[in-house]
């Protein structure tokens, strides 16, 4: 059931982060995306991204568990752009610093 929840939200959304609200790692992750899509005419964080806050959830250590083994890394956040895993927080900020991450999310987005 888990691994069908992730497979979904992977499918359904152009980035999808797999967070925990109290996590700061998560929280830089976030601020990256969203500066990185404030870049981007007719995407916005609300628009394009799937926030899942695994704290929040009744299944949250299962989706977290299906996630890790899809993955291999065991930790929060996990972001994905089309469909990819692209890495957690320190990642993601790389990419978004480097000035790559606003064209990953375009190219997924098919802007």
């Amino acid at each position: 059931m888990a691994s069908k929840v992730v497979s979904s939200a992977l499918a359904g959304h152009t980035v999808v982060v797999f967070s925990k609200t109290y996590c700061p790692h998560c929280t830089k992750a976030k601020a990256a995306l969203k500066e990185a899509l404030s870049s981007l005419p007719g995407l916005s964080f609300e628009t394009a991204v799937h926030v899942l806050e695994l704290d929040n959830m009744p299944d949250g250590a299962e989706l977290q568990a299906a996630v890790s083994k899809q993955t291999g890394v065991r930790t929060v956040p996990q972001v994905f752009v089309g469909g990819a895993f692209i890495g957690g927080g320190d990642d993601v900020v790389g990419l978004h610093r480097k000035g790559t991450l606003a064209k990953m999310i375009a190219d997924a987005a098919g802007k």
